[in-house]
């Protein structure tokens, strides 16, 4: 009676990479691709071989820091961003609602998002008192969402409508005051102007 052979061994697979891994390879390709270059154009900036980008962002070659470390400086980031996951933990912000000085806010960005800048929902109502000129470094920025406020640079006075934004300096004395009835701002404050104002 013959005997039965037997049967051969799977062929072994490449282990699938990790959830990290194919975000960085996403990535990499993601921010290639926004700045309309090709993979000959990427090679040519960090001094990678375009195949060798190629096989990175498909997921066939290792992810090795020396060769992230030009591809990041490169497409303008760093490795920590190109690895970091802790923002797509929760996507969803739940803004809370704050009252100060008449004015009612939602903070709209993470507090301790990384490039400092802080994003807020404001609601102003008229007052009949002067308000506050303040001075701080950097520059501020709003959107009026309804209403229309009247925002105050030094001496001037600039009407702001409904649809419109504007973008100042904040070493000029400065205030925001609604006109006639309440108003709502979208403003993105850095650090300065967030203590300043909030």
């Amino acid at each position: 009676m013959a005997r039965r052979a037997d049967p051969a061994p799977p062929t072994p697979t490449r282990p699938p990479a990790s959830d990290v891994d194919a975000t960085v390879r996403q990535r990499i390709r993601a921010l290639r691709t926004a700045k309309g270059w090709s993979l000959d154009d990427l090679a040519r900036r960090c001094l990678v071989n375009a195949s060798t980008i190629s096989r990175i962002e498909t997921g066939t070659r290792r992810l090795v820091l020396d060769q992230l470390a030009p591809i990041a400086r490169a497409l303008g980031t760093t490795i920590d961003d190109l690895i970091d996951t802790s923002a797509e933990d929760d996507v969803v912000i739940r803004p809370q609602r704050d009252e100060l000085g008449g004015h009612t806010y939602w903070q709209l960005s993470r507090e301790n998002n990384s490039n400092g800048l802080s994003v807020v929902k404001m609601r102003i109502t008229p007052t009949d008192t002067q308000p506050e000129l303040k001075v701080h470094p950097g520059r501020d920025w709003f959107f009026v969402l309804s209403g229309s406020v009247a925002l105050r640079l030094g001496e001037r006075e600039i009407l702001v409508h409904a649809g419109q934004a504007a973008d100042f300096a904040t070493m000029t004395p400065h205030a925001v005051v609604a006109l006639h009835r309440p108003a709502e701002l979208i403003s993105i404050f850095d650090q300065g102007g967030r203590r300043a104002h909030t």
